[in-house]
């Protein structure tokens, strides 16, 4: 059943022994004169519906612990330890200075409960609803987007890991899988602990090793294909199939039938790196800076720092995009807004989206890189380029050579190319130019007019885009070290970044003077 706070004190209160040494202004002394305003227990009653059984800690004081562990980025353990020790939490949750708080594992339980709930993001959404009490956004209409790499929380995991690692997997959670794997898999004891002891630096039998183990699991999936599995076993088997498919490729001279195999020479565009986190990808914000883990999507008010979306997706695939996740931020914002973002929020898709929903993008183009360097590209702001006529659907080239775009976008010069004077300008291609457009073009050529016409753009972007940086480097950081996150799968990991925006939301009010008056909530500056 569901525990409430009592209304009177105890001998030992924390708050009203030692409530004096912890900071006036800091999160500690607001939520200790307003957790119960902030996390009032009706809004929690649905967690424990029997009302029976042993009362849970009351909702406000796991509330604010939560948030305290979010926001200190703490673990479980850490989290409980300082519930139990430290003062200053000992105020702000009202506990006695004698209460010997919790043990971790109640913070995996609430999170639990929170998460299988209809409200997941109700802590979130309860400083929502404070930001939105205290007017601090009325009347802003901008809005930043930016993303961030957050590491995952395991070890990126070789090949030959994965293979025996997602083998034993289902063996675990696959119902008779152990018969079929004493069955058709000889190329390692699966039952070991250990690694394969083979002579690592002999190529050959690492190469053997990669191939039985591929072997192996290409067996394991054919002699379970006929199985009605669901649930973990369904995904079990799955991964299984993933892992050898992502990494393995026929050896040198081989087509896949003899069972030769080896450890693939790219990478798959997809793919995964541990089978303890199978969310977890590969992804690059450079072509230098290449990382492992999630990507965290925020949405703020530069002027402010109030973050107003967040979103946390796996690193990989066009659908968890910088600009695809900024669509959804953007069909959730009621009223019109100018949107700042950096090049990667460039697309005609985004543009488009921003378009024909009325608002505005101050938005950095996408650079033009001609097929010649320094030569022409596909805009009509410059002499020298191509023009596009979308009314009479041509496009004429710098030669003025007009062609016609075809039902699928794509303007075909070809043979016309071959006797052109201004080909070693424009292409290097044997079969000539080709322009390919988006069909959003128009706005991406007004975007790159624009940035080029209208200074006041330029630094109005200068003056906001930046801000959201902070946002971004107070979300992934603390006390200077980067962030690596504590959970598995992208949804554990997006309800951390909801309660890791409402602290930081929290905090920032508390700045500007939050408190709780006459049953609304308000700013002092």
């Amino acid at each position: 059943m569901q525990g409430v706070e009592r209304g009177d004190r105890e001998l030992l209160d924390a708050e009203a022994l030692v409530g004096h040494l912890v900071p006036a202004g800091s999160m500690f002394a607001f939520l200790a004169g307003h957790r119960r305003n902030l996390f009032p227990d009706g809004e929690f009653e649905d967690l424990f519906p029997s009302g029976k059984g042993r009362p849970s800690i009351p909702a406000s004081v796991m509330a604010s612990i939560l948030v305290l562990q979010t926001l200190h980025d703490l673990s479980d353990r850490e989290t409980a330890e300082a519930a139990r020790c430290d003062l200053r939490w000992k105020v702000a949750t009202g506990m006695a200075l004698d209460d010997k708080g919790f043990d971790p594992s109640t913070l995996v339980y609430w999170r639990k409960r929170l998460a299988t709930s209809g409200r997941p993001h109700r802590i979130n959404d309860a400083v929502r609803t404070v930001v939105e009490e205290t007017g601090i956004l009325r009347g802003r209409r901008k809005r930043a987007v930016d993303s961030t790499i957050l590491a995952d929380a395991v070890a990126t995991q070789d090949t030959i890991t994965q293979l025996i690692s997602a083998i034993r997997r289902v063996d675990r959670q696959v119902p008779g899988a152990a018969e079929q794997i004493a069955k058709v898999c000889t190329g390692h004891d699966y039952s070991r602990p250990d690694k394969p002891r083979i002579d690592w630096d002999d190529p050959a039998a690492r190469d053997a090793l990669v191939s039985a183990l591929v072997n192996d699991a290409n067996a394991l999936v054919a002699a379970l294909a006929d199985t009605e599995l669901e649930g973990d076993a369904e995904f079990a088997l799955a991964l299984l199939a993933l892992v050898a498919g992502q990494d393995a490729e026929p050896a040198e001279g081989s087509d896949g039938t003899d069972g030769r195999w080896r450890i693939a020479r790219k990478v798959a565009p997809d793919r995964v790196v541990s089978t303890v986190d199978p969310d977890a990808r590969h992804t690059r914000k450079s072509p230098e800076n290449r990382r492992d883990g999630y990507r965290a999507h925020v949405a703020a008010e530069p002027e402010t720092g109030i973050v107003t979306d967040e979103k946390v997706t796996t690193a990989a695939g066009t659908e968890n995009s910088d600009p695809a996740v900024a669509e959804e931020f953007l069909d959730a914002e009621d009223g019109k807004r100018a949107w700042y973002g950096d090049s990667a929020y460039g697309t005609g898709d985004l543009r488009g989206g921003i378009d024909d929903a009325g608002h505005e993008a101050v938005i950095k183009p996408k650079p033009l890189r001609a097929p010649v360097e320094g030569d022409f590209t596909v805009d009509d702001f410059t002499v020298d380029d191509f023009t596009v006529d979308e009314q009479a659907g041509t496009v004429t080239c710098p030669n003025d050579i007009t062609r016609p775009i075809s039902r699928t976008r794509v303007a075909t010069f070809g043979a016309l190319c071959r006797a052109c004077s201004l080909r070693a300008q424009c292409t290097t291609s044997k079969t000539g130019r080709k322009i390919v457009l988006h069909p959003r073009d128009d706005l991406l050529r007004q975007a790159r007019r624009d940035w080029a016409d209208k200074p006041e753009l330029r630094e109005s972007y200068r003056t906001f885009r930046p801000n959201v940086e902070r946002v971004i480097s107070q979300i992934a950081s603390r006390g200077g070290r980067r962030l690596k996150l504590r959970y598995l799968g992208t949804g554990k990991n997006n309800a951390w970044l909801k309660r890791r925006t409402a602290a930081l939301n929290l905090r920032n009010l508390i700045g500007r003077g939050l408190t709780h008056t006459a049953g609304a909530w308000t700013l002092a500056t």
